[in-house]
């Protein structure tokens, strides 16, 4: 099996510009890039209308279908960039759920004890970009952007996968990481912005 040469993550709340930013290195870079698979999901839609029914099949659901897309990464040649990983699908949205009452504690065991044996087989990415995003910034965004299953999300579900995202990170050692202060930088409008994050992940790759 060849691994890439290098292996990009972009990570960040819901809203917060990670497909954007993927398609804006894949061009400028050359990657290959590897989105989530939201669109495949037959779980979503009911999920965001009834969270408690189906929240253990979806995140179950993106679990499996992340590990394979995991595998295709590790097994792509040159470079490649990839949008959420599976340590958020986890470490925010499950561990939110969790919390909030929406999984069991039956139902969110045996989610962590998949969610471990698969991350003990994983490669870390050689580089993790954080996109952090205050919560004005990412509901503008969820606004502009009109996935019909979006926007009805609770302002108090935005605000504690932001918060979970903060804790998360924090506590990431498994590679090197960039924070893009998302409210401050416009990567695609602004030319200074794109030259200071387009010169910051050259020294990655």
């Amino acid at each position: 099996m060849t691994s890439p040469n290098r292996y990009i993550a972009v990570a960040g709340n819901i809203g917060a510009g990670k497909s954007t930013l993927v398609e804006f290195l894949r061009y400028r870079f050359n990657l290959t890039p590897f989105f989530e698979p939201n669109a495949e999901n037959p779980f979503l839609t009911p999920f965001y209308s009834d969270m408690k029914r189906w929240a253990f099949h979806s995140q179950i659901y993106f679990l499996t279908h992340k590990f394979r897309l995991h595998q295709q990464l590790t097994d792509a040649p040159g470079t490649v960039v990839q949008d959420r990983t599976l340590y958020e699908d986890a470490e925010i949205f499950a561990e939110n759920l969790y919390r909030s009452g929406m999984m069991t504690p039956d139902e969110y065991s045996a989610y962590r004890t998949l969610y471990e044996g698969i991350t003990r087989t994983l490669r870390p990415p050689d580089l993790m970009i954080y996109l952090r995003a205050e919560v004005r910034t990412v509901r503008r965004r969820i606004k502009l952007r009109g996935r019909p299953e979006e926007q009805e999300l609770p302002l108090a579900y935005i605000k504690r996968l932001h918060a979970l995202y903060e804790e998360w990170f924090t506590r990431y050692d498994h590679s090197p990481t960039l924070v893009v202060e998302v409210d401050r930088l416009d990567y695609i409008q602004d030319l200074i912005d794109r030259i200071e994050i387009i010169r910051t992940i050259e020294r990655y790759l």
